[in-house]
Formats: C-alpha cells, sequence, structure tokens
C-alpha cells in the first residue's frame, strides 16, 4: 500500500503545481488553505482534529523541500544530530531541538518549518515524521523521549535513527 508521502510525489509527478500549493499552504494554519484541500482531504476520513493538521503540516513540510537529497531518509531527530555534529555541536541547534521537543500544538509548525528548513541538505522520512506527529500529544511524551534519544544517543550505532522505537517500548 502506498504511503501518503508517495502518493503526494505521484501527485506531483502528474500535476507540477502540487507542490507549490502545498508549500504555500504553510503560509496558513494546517488545513485552511481551500487550494491545497484536493490533495489532503481524501486522506482524513472527515478528521477534523489533530489528524488533519498534521497530515496538511507534514504535506506543506514535504512540499517545502523541491528535490529531496540523495542518501538515506533519516528521522528528523537523527537529522537535526547529524547537523549538529557537523556544526561543531552548535548551542544554536541543539537549543531550537530542544525548543522542537518542547512545542505544544501552537508552536510545532512553526518549529518544525524552520527545522527542515536547517536540515536542507539530509534527506528526511516524512512518512516517520507523520506516524509520530499523529501521537505528538501522547500524555507520556513517547515520541519527545524517541527523539531526545535519537539525538543524544550513541554516535557509534549506525542504526541510531534510521528506524522507529517500538511505541510499547517507549512506554514502559
Amino acid at each position: 500500500m502506498s504511503t501518503f508521502i508517495d502518493l503526494l510525489e505521484d501527485m506531483a509527478e502528474k500535476e507540477s503545481k502540487v507542490r507549490a500549493v502545498l508549500k504555500r499552504s504553510l503560509a496558513f494554519e494546517p488545513g485552511l488553505y481551500p487550494s491545497a484541500f484536493p490533495y489532503v482531504e481524501y486522506r482524513l476520513g472527515g478528521d477534523d482534529g489533530w489528524k488533519r493538521l498534521v497530515y496538511y503540516l507534514v504535506a506543506g513540510l514535504w512540499a517545502m523541500r523541491r528535490r529531496e537529497p540523495h542518501g538515506q531518509k533519516q528521522t528528523i531527530s537523527s537529522a537535526c544530530k547529524a547537523f549538529y555534529l557537523k556544526n561543531d555541536k552548535s548551542p544554536s541547534v541543539e537549543k531550537r531541538f530542544i525548543a522542537l521537543l518542547d512545542s505544544d500544538e501552537g508552536q510545532l509548525t512553526h518549529r518544525l518549518r524552520q527545522i527542515v528548513s536547517l536540515l536542507k541538505d539530509y534527506s528526511i522520512d516524512f512518512d516517520i515524521l507523520l506516524d509520530d506527529l499523529l501521537s505528538w500529544n501522547h500524555q507520556k511524551k513517547w515520541v519527545q523521549i524517541k527523539w531526545a534519544r535519537e539525538f543524544y544517543g550513541n554516535s557509534d550505532n549506525k542504526e541510531n535513527g534510521m528506524k522507529t522505537i517500538n511505541k510499547k517500548e517507549s512506554l514502559k
């Protein structure tokens, strides 16, 4: 079965304006730009809550990327870690990452846009981002914990950041 991002990529190949419309949608609250409705609404099944916001946000973030850089796709947290290490453990990169982890629903859109812009040289796995953001508001903050573990974890672990952690393991 095709993922949401696969379907967006297929639509973008057939219709050149898809990326432009979805990118433009980031100037509005997620899910409030009518021109973007044809590209996202079919996946929502009438949901008007968090799921709707997340799908529109991820579609817009995906559209920000004209072409995905070559290389293995990474989670946002592993790409942040790579960027952090590449920039000599810059305190400003770490502060942005911590601010992202601390984001509530109102701040998340803005902070993710900033991070995705910074990570232009990294290939992001937007399907994992979508899955993670759908659980962002979980009371046990398992997504934020997973991201922190990927960012601060052992650099020698080649698997670090390249796979998702089982949700049940994170809840322990």
